[in-house]
């Protein structure tokens, strides 16, 4: 792990990192978060029966249109060519709610770490959207970099 912030000049200013001298390689990163609701929210959004529609499809969509638009969002990210993007959105009754999960992946000089993060929030943000006509408490949280593969830094993989 750095000791210094790689975004951080030598007096303090925001810069953004230099990738051109970086090896191509292939990069994966995955990241999670959940949205806790009232359990007769969750039977709804699995019903089919939200007022806005496809709450589930539609978030999935909205991650993955946001992955990829990262670098307009987060000042210094790179631009970068995504070659895959997923978002799986599971049901659990234990919290009750839903748990995202978002996987990006390039081959490039520089990681997917941010577009990862972007794609679950993005997509838990849709399904409070969605449903908040019948649940305004619902609350999103745990949002965080799973595991990341790849690039120079090595490979990461959060505690359970």
């Amino acid at each position: 792990m750095a000791t210094t912030l790689t975004h951080i000049g030598a007096t303090g200013e925001a810069n953004m990192v230099d990738v051109g001298d970086k090896a191509e390689t292939t990069r994966t990163a995955i990241a999670e978060g959940h949205v806790v609701m009232r359990p007769e929210t969750l039977g709804l959004i699995l019903s089919g029966n939200a007022k806005k529609g496809d709450v589930l499809g539609t978030a999935r969509i909205a991650g993955i249109m946001a992955a990829k638009r990262t670098h307009e969002l987060v000042p210094l990210c790179h631009p970068i060519l995504l070659t895959k993007v997923s978002v799986e959105i599971e049901p659990d009754e234990a919290l009750p709610g839903l748990r995202v999960t978002a996987l990006a992946r390039v081959t490039g000089k520089t990681g997917v770490e941010m577009e990862a993060l972007t794609a679950a929030s993005v997509a838990c943000l849709t399904i409070y959207d969605m449903a908040k006509a019948a649940d305004r408490g619902m609350v999103i949280s745990g949002i965080r970099l799973v595991e990341k593969t790849g690039g120079k830094s090595g490979d990461y993989k959060a505690a359970e």
